[in-house]
């Protein structure tokens, strides 16, 4: 069990790969879920990365349009800090063995149901 609080403390981490590798934000959390999604805890913690990193993707796009008219960089700015703020917030509340929904983020991947 403490391994796989550990396991998605480094899913939520690995949103800030890409502060050192551009792309890799994006690569290590999907090859981190991907590797382990079979396991319930680490599916609903990979899910709720993945929709986060789809959410601030159009968010991003969203900013990068509006540029034009000049409000467009602090969307981007604010979706860096977010970005931050919410992959730490959610580590933390990994390592305490609590799923943390991203706010801000749209549900796309839906939790699984069991009957």
């Amino acid at each position: 069990m403490e391994s796989n609080r550990q396991y998605v403390m480094f899913l939520h981490l690995s949103l800030l790969s890409g502060l050192i590798i551009p792309g890799f934000g994006w690569v290590v959390p999907l090859i981190l879920w991907l590797v382990k999604k079979d396991d319930p805890v680490v599916d609903r913690h990979g899910k709720i990365v993945v929709n986060w990193m789809i959410s601030a993707l159009i968010y991003s796009i969203i900013g990068l349009i509006l540029t034009v008219i000049g409000i467009g960089v602090l969307i981007l700015i604010a979706v860096a800090i977010c970005n931050l703020v919410f992959s730490i917030i959610g580590a933390v509340k990994a390592a305490d063995g609590e799923a943390w929904p991203y706010p801000l983020s749209i549900q796309f991947l839906k939790e699984r149901t069991v009957i």
